[in-house]
């Protein structure tokens, strides 16, 4: 596939997708969206809405209007913004909460600082595309309120998660997957997410220390030694408690460092981000199949045998990226047979969004949904735009 071929089709996927969640995804009679649309396309007007699915959408299509220039986009990102900010957060306590019922009444009012994490990312991009300084504003209380109750002045880093009025709670945990540790990777790479893109509109000088501060845990404490791997789970003081690898992620944090860097224009961390970039994408290598794709997750010898949405999309771009900066052919390859398996089979033949995954057989995996708490319009539209933006930045070094 030739660069011109890529960028195309990225193009027409990232319309492709944004139109399924426009005429899918507006819960017209309780306002906001529709909590869970099942792998059959059939919305259920009933389900919980999550914190998450909100504010991805609202990033999602405050960041396609702001890159394509399209309009279209912009009444969902209002929509997002708008039912975010009405029912979401909490005007006591400040915050988000992490769940309403179908009607928007506060469901789950737990503070759960990855919640808040795309609350801020949100706010943030919407504010680039609109530039109200109400949001702005918003954005930066946001950040600040993480700063209050989060961050440990002791260890560095951030805290999980909190009750409605900010009193630590005993099960921290983001899923019922998870560890219930103090600490966790995820949360970590998106406040860097969220920090990166709020510095972009708002270049602060201790939000750019913060992130800083964020580089050199994720350097010192959350990449392996060596390993081109990313520990998932730690106590306060940073002791690893998990030996699982998760290929999303670490390809997910190569080009998410690296970006940070890159926003924070440090030339020593640029350069290490690089590095790491390019060690993580060798140690991605062993995670995909021959077909192409990328396996979710590995704990010692046992391998999940089921290849996800979201890791295909982090992936085509975390190889992209690594090509972007070592010029090496290979990678060029790794991020297109990428996207090739992600047309066979994860994309909906029709066009109808991504499947969830497909199990080691190709079919996908039963019971999963098309839009819930976790399936969002994020890692593939996200996809789409960073791999457009990158082979026009790059296109001389494009084979």
């Amino acid at each position: 596939m030739n660069a011109s071929t890529y960028r195309q089709e990225m193009k027409r996927e990232l319309q492709s997708i944004l139109k399924y969640w426009m005429l899918h995804s507006p819960d017209e009679k309780q306002g906001g969206f529709i909590g869970r649309i099942d792998g059959n396309d059939q919305p259920h007007p009933d389900a919980p809405k999550g914190l998450v699915l909100n504010s991805r959408i609202l990033w999602a299509f405050s960041a396609a209007w702001r890159h394509t220039g399209q309009w279209i986009y912009r009444p969902v990102a209002t929509r997002a913004y708008t039912y975010l900010v009405d029912h979401f957060f909490d005007p006591r306590s400040g915050g988000a909460w992490w769940s309403l019922d179908a009607a928007g009444r506060p469901l789950n009012t737990r503070k759960q600082i990855y919640g808040q994490a795309f609350a801020l990312y949100g706010l943030s991009e919407y504010y680039h595309a609109t530039g109200g300084q109400t949001t702005l504003d918003q954005a930066i209380h946001l950040y600040r309120t993480i700063e209050k109750h989060s961050s440990d002045p002791v260890n560095g880093g951030y805290f999980e998660a909190y009750d409605r009025d900010w009193k630590p709670l005993d099960d921290l945990r983001l899923s019922e997957k998870d560890a219930n540790e103090a600490k966790t990777m995820n949360t970590h790479l998106h406040i860097l997410e969220a920090y990166t893109t709020l510095y972009r509109v708002w270049p602060d000088q201790q939000l750019r220390e913060k992130l800083l501060q964020l580089l050199e845990i994720f350097l010192g404490h959350i990449a392996g030694p060596g390993t081109g791997h990313l520990g998932l789970f730690f106590t306060a003081d940073w002791r690893p408690r998990s030996r699982i690898i998760s290929y999303g992620h670490d390809i997910e944090a190569a080009w998410l460092l690296h970006e940070a860097a890159i926003a924070v224009e440090d030339p020593g961390y640029i350069d290490r981000t690089a590095a790491l970039c390019l060690k993580i994408a060798d140690a991605t290598c062993k995670g995909v199949d021959k077909d192409g794709g990328l396996w979710y997750e590995k704990e010692g010898d046992h391998l999940v045998r089921e290849k996800h949405w979201w890791p295909q999309a982090e992936a085509m771009v975390g190889f992209l990226r690594a090509w972007s900066i070592s010029g090496d052919e290979r990678w060029w390859n790794a991020s297109t047979g990428i996207w090739d398996f992600v047309k066979r089979f994860i994309r909906e033949p029709s066009g109808k969004e991504w499947y969830w995954g497909v199990d080691a057989n190709h079919a996908p995996m039963p019971g999963q949904d098309k839009a819930g708490f976790w399936k969002c319009p994020y890692h593939n539209s996200r996809a789409c735009m960073q791999i457009i933006y990158t082979l026009e930045r790059t296109l001389e070094k494009i084979p």
